[in-house]
């Protein structure tokens, strides 16, 4: 036994003298690259409030493009009625919604065809996209003026739902929102402003996605915004803000971004079209559509912009149980590694400019690789203090620049989105979310390095996804 100790600490001493340093750098470089956005993105949102100042009523207007809002759904009956019903009430001059039925096996499109007095129509559906699978059905309303499409198809996943959606849309921009989401009255009017703005080169636009957990919806609108009770919630609500509205916010900026959500994201139709749609076999689909639109415009050479609009808010339900939450994350990280690994040959190359030199590897280095070295660390200092190797000066360096310092990039990122949008009037709201940003470090980070971990693994191993089943509680059951 005292031969095996002393075998073991020899190697943890081994890996703490090479590794020590280098894993403090890389804690304080992550997070600060993350201030700098943080930074960036407040820069951002302050001219973004100077041009907000005028009338919503100009962003809309004859020069509005036309849009079609995307829904793919799939055994989507607690909510698909309100949320069509949402959809079909924003505020847009000319908009049609077009569902998806991906094969549901419940009562997804009876209860659509009884709330809008759906019928079969003989519509032909374009292939302009080419599909694995078969559409079965186009279903209208009996009113004749209500814009709502319903698209029946064999079940294929939710990227070909998409596909076929487009294939369908009859407008220039299309925009894909997750049937389980809700959108802010105005948001595709401000989603949609940068396509007025720039009609020739924008290509892409996304916009913010936030956790109604919690908070009061009525008939598909938020009324209150308010924190969910589940600490599990809670702290998913402070992740949603640091990544989707500060970290996106500063890419944006930098004019690098290159992951705009699958949640909410507008494009102009012809573009998807080009390069094909989204590609059914990926578990990242969201960014390996914007990674190949990237290098389709670069490789063509045609000058083009993609834009993140911070206040054209999504609400969507985030996963209320553990076991939903983890399939969520390996799907995530999953989808990270195989989109990363198929663009790799963007990286360092002179025509991608930024993307290659800066974007790419900072994903590779800080997105990818952040679990595999944040695990490594905890073990090697755990078992180092165990052993008798690591001091506890250095244990305590390690916990504040991994842990403390994150917990500062997070209250500096809510203190931003609390200056720059005040979402949350209550005060009690506030201090929950200050403690979430704190209890995040906790437990429920060190589970998520797990998952990360063991969907990149699975991914490697060849293992074939599954995506599991994504309870829903539905929007008007929400209370406050």
């Amino acid at each position: 036994m005292n031969g095996f100790l002393d075998g073991l600490r020899s190697v943890v001493q081994w890996l703490y003298d090479v590794t020590a340093i280098p894993i403090l750098v890389y804690f304080t470089l992550i997070n600060l690259s993350f201030l700098v956005l943080i930074g960036t993105a407040a820069l951002q949102f302050r001219r973004y409030l100077r041009m907000r100042d005028a009338s919503v009523d100009t962003l809309g207007g004859e020069l509005a493009l036309g849009v079609s809002v995307i829904v793919p759904t799939y055994n989507e009956e607690v909510g698909v009625v309100t949320s069509t019903k949402a959809m079909l009430s924003l505020r847009y001059p000319r908009h049609e919604v077009v569902i998806v039925d991906d094969g549901s096996t419940d009562n997804t499109f009876p209860l659509l065809r009884e709330a809008f007095d759906l019928v079969e129509i003989p519509r032909e559906v374009p292939r302009d996209i080419p599909l694995r699978a078969q559409i079965t059905e186009v279903h209208v309303p009996r009113d004749g003026h209500t814009r709502l499409v319903v698209v029946r198809k064999t079940n294929s996943g939710r990227s070909e739902a998409i596909n076929a959606g487009i294939n369908a849309a009859i407008e220039p921009l299309v925009a894909v929102i997750d049937a389980d989401s809700i959108l802010e009255p105005d948001a595709l009017l401000r989603v949609s402003k940068p396509f007025t703005d720039d009609p020739t080169r924008m290509v892409a636009t996304g916009g913010t996605i936030r956790a109604v957990n919690g908070s009061r919806v009525v008939s598909g609108r938020l009324v209150r915004l308010a924190m969910p009770k589940p600490w599990l919630a809670r702290i998913q609500v402070v992740e949603y803000l640091r990544a989707f509205l500060i970290g996106r916010t500063g890419w944006s900026r930098l004019g690098m971004l290159i992951l705009i959500s699958g949640a909410f994201g507008m494009f102009r139709r012809d573009v998807v079209v080009e390069v094909g749609g989204l590609d059914p076999d990926s578990i990242g689909e969201d960014f390996e559509l914007m990674l190949h639109i990237h290098r389709h415009m670069i490789d063509t050479k045609r000058d083009y912009r993609v834009e993140f609009v911070p206040e054209p808010v999504c609400w969507t339900e985030v996963p209320s149980s553990f076991a939903v939450l983890g399939r969520q994350r390996r799907r995530w990280h999953r989808g990270l590694w195989e989109t990363l690994w198929a663009y790799r040959g963007m990286m360092f190359r002179r025509r991608y400019g930024r993307l290659g030199a800066l974007a790419l590897p900072y994903y590779w280095l800080f997105e990818l690789f952040a679990p595999l070295l944040e695990a490594f660390g905890i073990i090697v200092v755990v078992l180092g203090l165990a052993l008798g190797i690591v001091n506890v000066p250095y244990a305590i360096l390690f916990m504040l620049l991994a842990y403390g310092l994150a917990i500062l990039v997070t209250l500096a990122a809510m203190s931003v989105e609390e200056w720059a949008f005040h979402r949350y009037t209550r005060w009690r709201d506030l201090v929950t979310t200050l403690a979430a940003a704190v209890l995040e470090n906790f437990g429920y980070r060190q589970l998520t390095v797990f998952w990360r971990l063991s969907g990149w693994w699975a991914s490697l191993r060849g293992k074939k996804q599954v995506w599991g089943v994504m309870t829903r509680t539905g929007f008007d059951e929400v209370q406050p």
